[in-house]
């Protein structure tokens, strides 16, 4: 249940005209009164011989009773309560119940007291109420309605749990402003599938993704297409930015900007600074702040970038698990979400779509009161910086395979950042971290499919015996998921990548071991997934399968060739296309 109190008001028979009206779209049915402050109070929508007049002069009265420079310059108060859209459906009796208990936390008529504000609650639609109250008592005096956003939040999740209707996450004030209703009926009209704030922010946020300098930020805002102003002391130095849409305008037709700090609280130009300036020589990738190339796309390949961001994600994990510093871990945290915005850039559209809601929605995980070092994720930051750089990924062969494989490990990442969140209470940081999860696991089943197949249909022509001697391996090596991984459909994949390692001159059950000592092994759909993944990372193994052998022949070919990692051997044209 999302209670929201809106911007004070001047006249109480504006409101009463919307909140009785058809609504902008014709969305309101059946206006009608469920409760006020007195349950006697006139109902123009219900008694043919009430007027909104009527209900308006009952309100305001008390208003009217003081002198002039007594009233408050806006006396409207107005608050709207909301369920959620997998609530019951509410009786009028249920939502009068909810709407006393919301004027009464928020200080308009507190709980035994006669001398309250008067208020009146209306429902125009099945799943919400507005409440409209004068702010003046009856007593004469100015109610204590001192932050009452928070306390109707408060009161709306005792009232979920009294109702058994669904939890909304408490907030802790560090969320993005929502998009006003005037803004999403602009993107419905426009036919835009984002308000120009959504928009705005996600353009924003990827811009900051891996960026080096405050030059090469802005240079990407306009590069992404987006009409950029500042904001310059007399001493020259750059105060703040405002964005816009280019199609975005108001009456007049000129631009809607917005400050980066009304888009998402770590986007001001103070806070994005304070990211860019933990880079340094860490940030060497890419183009220098003057402007010369120190390595344009293409300087690392994609499959490569994917790999060290792979070992980047790999390190942190068990980080997050181990507590220590939090303002670390907060920072790497933050980092995590620029390289799912990279990574959601540079990817193939067979993922990009389920990449970029894994980024969007992470995005509220990557902010929190506690205070991010942001020097400390500096390794993070360089892998989001060389997928930028490393530019579009084919969705096949190494540019596919390498892609699984980042992805694989970034769902670790991400469920840790989610159970990071969770110990320290921070509700809908947690929420989010487990939806991006989600989000994840879809796009590494796509991007998985086919690279997978691959090393099974190769698992499944090994000879008997290096299976069974790959078998021994897996038990020796992890007793405790021997049996499952052996029943595994994955099994073969696995197999195939023991015995890769073992021609490559890999010590595999040592390999194994590692791969399998990191947590959260239990949350995977398939633990064998997993432990290719890891293992053909820590082996330096392609990602993609080498072409099958002959179906008799052992797998001790694959010795003869070199082990070829994009990045540090071999690299790639730049400027290769999506598929």
């Amino acid at each position: 249940m999302i209670p929201r109190v809106h911007k004070q008001g001047k006249r109480t028979i504006g409101l009463l005209l919307y909140l009785y009206g058809p609504g902008t779209h014709e969305e309101h049915t059946d206006p009608h009164l469920v409760a006020s402050f007195d349950g006697m109070a006139p109902d123009p929508g219900r008694d043919p011989r009430a007027t909104l007049k009527d209900l308006q002069r009952l309100l305001d009265q008390p208003l009217h009773a003081v002198d002039q420079h007594q009233r408050p310059a806006k006396h409207v108060w107005h608050c709207s309560v909301r369920a959620a859209s997998d609530d019951r459906l509410l009786s009028d009796e249920e939502w009068a119940d909810i709407a006393r208990r919301v004027v009464a936390a928020t200080g308009i008529d507190p709980d035994a007291d006669d001398a309250g504000c008067r208020w009146a609650a209306v429902r125009h639609a099945d799943d919400h109420i507005h409440i409209i109250a004068t702010l003046i008592r009856e007593d004469g005096h100015s109610p204590n309605h001192h932050r009452s956003g928070q306390r109707a939040q408060a009161a709306c999740r005792q009232i979920e749990a009294d109702y058994g209707l669904h939890r909304v996450e408490p907030g802790d004030g560090t969320a993005a402003k929502r998009s006003t209703s005037a803004e999403r009926r602009k993107a419905q009209r426009q036919g835009r599938e984002q308000t120009a704030r959504d928009e705005l922010r996600e353009t924003v946020r990827r811009a900051v993704a891996g960026a080096a300098s405050e030059n090469e930020f802005f240079d990407r805002l306009a590069a992404a297409g987006l009409l950029t102003r500042t904001r310059v002391a007399p001493s020259g130095d750059l105060l703040g930015y405002t964005v816009a849409l280019p199609g975005d305008r108001n009456g007049e037709g000129e631009p809607i900007w917005f400050p980066g700090a009304k888009l998402a609280p770590d986007l001001s130009l103070p806070r994005i600074r304070e990211r860019l300036s933990s880079g340094g020589e860490g940030m060497a990738l890419g183009p220098s702040d003057d402007g010369s190339a120190s390595g344009r796309a293409g300087s690392v390949s994609p499959a490569a970038a994917r790999r060290n961001a792979a070992d980047a994600a790999w390190d942190v994990t068990p980080q997050l698990y181990e507590g220590g510093d939090e303002s670390a871990a907060a920072a790497q945290i933050a980092a995590a979400g620029e390289v799912l915005d990279a990574l959601a850039k540079t990817s193939a559209a067979i993922t990009r779509q389920e990449l970029r809601e894994a980024a969007r929605v992470f995005e509220r995980a990557g902010r929190s009161h506690v205070r991010a070092q942001h020097h400390q994720a500096r390794a993070v930051r360089r892998a989001a910086r060389g997928l930028i750089y490393g530019g579009p990924a084919l969705g096949r062969g190494e540019d596919g395979a390498a892609t699984a494989m980042v992805i694989s490990t970034l769902i670790f990442l991400v469920i840790a950042a989610s159970r990071w969140h969770s110990e320290r209470q921070h509700a809908q940081q947690a929420a989010a971290a487990r939806q991006a999860a989600e989000h994840l696991w879809t796009a590494y089943r796509a991007a998985s499919a086919i690279p997978m197949r691959s090393l099974r249909d190769r698992g499944r022509r090994l000879p008997r015996a290096t299976l069974a001697r790959h078998a021994v391996t897996v038990r020796q090596a992890v007793p405790d998921l021997a049996e499952g991984l052996l029943a595994e459909s994955g099994w073969p994949a696995l197999a195939a990548t023991l015995a890769d390692a073992e021609a490559s001159g890999g010590d595999v059950t040592a390999l194994l071991t590692c791969a399998a000592r990191r947590r959260e092994l239990d949350t995977a759909d398939s633990v064998s997934d997993v432990l290719v993944w890891r293992l053909r990372r820590l082996a330096d193994l392609p990602a993609a399968a080498p072409s099958l052998a002959a179906p008799d022949a052992d797998t001790s070919s694959v010795a003869t060739r070199p082990t070829e990692r994009p990045g540090r051997h071999t690299q790639r044209r730049p400027g290769l296309g999506n598929t």
